[in-house]
């Protein structure tokens, strides 16, 4: 099953991956991360199809998606 790994700390809440995920399951999180944003967060892992839009459209390098 894919799943979608975000590494919040390094995530500065761009937004980008939420408008390229196909199945739109990202959203920002209510919590500030070190660096002072709101990180994105998976909400529906179970819904995830691996197809790494997110991944590919982050300028953080902050998600990884595993198959």
């Amino acid at each position: 099953m894919a799943h979608v790994e975000i590494r919040e700390d390094r995530c500065k809440g761009c937004g980008l991956c939420i408008r390229a995920c196909p199945k739109k399951i990202l959203e920002f999180s209510e919590k500030i991360n070190l660096i002072g944003y709101h990180p994105v967060s998976c909400v529906k892992k179970e819904e995830c199809i691996g197809c790494a839009m997110c991944a590919r459209t982050c300028p953080d390098v902050a998600i990884e998606v595993y198959k």
